[in-house]
């Protein structure tokens, strides 16, 4: 059955400009920080990332939903606030479908809006940044509330509730203890296949509640927002530095930096899709650059952390910081996603220097 309709809606941009095109997924108006990925594929997983809380995310891929839903490809819940698309299909095929992107948008009251120019859009962000964006049935006359728009309280709003215990496949060899800040499942998959048991804790647990179990490595996740905004955070991280091996992924990655001292910044339009360059750095000198799946408008500013760690991993498109290693601290952070689902694959090791992190302390 087409599911198509000829409803009208509107694309408006925080400076005024207006987008018209056709409405699909859920009714009603929404408010939110646009912001575009380049994957190709992996709409399913972008679309439950919830570090893409009070964002309104735009494909540049010009056809989406070819393959359908699948939750068991879901990556955590969808937290964004529309969905922007050249062209959505609405007969979907694909042996694992369940049903259609369209419905999915529905269920999970979503408004999404297809017919947009995505290449223009995509020019004018790349230009002028990132800027905020409403959906809406009717461009409104004033534009302050929708230029007013803030994401706040991200992490709060997208961590667990409560712990909760992913078990080891096979012979468990240690314990993990995983801080969500809004985690995607595959975190937790990547560390079980290698024989963890991970306890995924709410992002307010303190520093005495985690050591007081005596994990043999603290995960750090990826999250939305403004890391400056988690304060408290920052603040418990501190006291785990030097008390245990840690892995940052993300929002990790930045919330370490600030632990330490550093400093973050907002990057113009931010890095998101599945083919951005990582390239490492092996004592001081450049080495293989590995493609990688990103989601992220901050960066850290390596210089800012000279005096306890170097910058491990830089990206190869603006040179902006893509990792640190604090080689006396037992702790090493990235910006980008090791963990990638759907793909690509190309950093997966990092978890397996981790695994040889805690060993090494356990064995010291």
């Amino acid at each position: 059955m087409n599911r198509r309709t000829d409803r009208k809606a509107y694309l408006v941009l925080s400076d005024g400009t207006v987008f018209e095109g056709r409405r699909f997924g859920a009714e009603g108006d929404s408010t939110g920080e646009l912001v575009f990925t380049t994957g190709m594929g992996g709409y399913v997983e972008t679309l439950t990332d919830p570090s893409y809380y009070g964002q309104i995310i735009m494909q540049t891929f010009p056809l989406m939903g070819n393959y359908g839903i699948m939750e068991e490809d879901f990556e955590g819940e969808c937290c964004c606030s529309g969905y922007v698309v050249r062209e959505f299909t609405d007969q979907p095929s694909n042996f694992r479908c369940e049903y259609d992107l369209d419905t999915f948008l529905k269920n999970k009251g979503i408004p999404g809006i297809y017919g947009i120019d995505t290449r223009e859009l995509t020019r004018m962000i790349r230009e002028s940044g990132t800027m905020n964006a409403i959906i809406c049935s009717d461009p409104p006359e004033d534009l302050s509330e929708v230029k007013a728009y803030e994401v706040r309280n991200a992490v709060k709003s997208v961590t667990c509730k409560e712990p909760y215990i992913v078990p080891a496949e096979g012979e468990k060899k240690y314990n993990v203890t995983l801080i969500d800040y809004g985690a995607k499942r595959n975190i937790p998959r990547m560390l079980a296949e290698r024989g963890c048991e991970v306890k995924v804790v709410p992002s307010n647990t303190t520093a005495s509640q985690i050591l007081s179990e005596d994990p043999d490595g603290v995960m750090l996740s990826n999250g939305p927002g403004d890391p400056t905004e988690n304060t408290a955070c920052v603040g418990e991280l501190k006291k785990l530095i030097n008390k245990v091996p840690i892995f940052g992924i993300c929002l990790g990655h930045q919330l370490m930096c600030l632990a330490f001292g550093g400093k973050t910044y907002k990057l113009k339009y931010g890095h998101r899709g599945v083919n951005q360059p990582a390239t490492e750095i092996v004592d001081g000198e450049t080495g293989r650059t590995f493609i990688t799946t990103q989601n992220h408008g901050y960066a850290v500013d390596p210089d800012s952390l000279s005096d306890v760690g170097y910058q491990s991993f830089t990206n190869a498109n603006d040179g902006t910081c893509e990792g640190m290693t604090y080689p006396d601290l037992s702790c090493f952070t990235v910006q980008f996603h090791p963990e990638a689902h759907a793909g690509p694959h190309d950093t997966g090791f990092l978890f397996d220097r981790f695994i040889k992190m805690m060993e090494e302390d356990k064995n010291a």
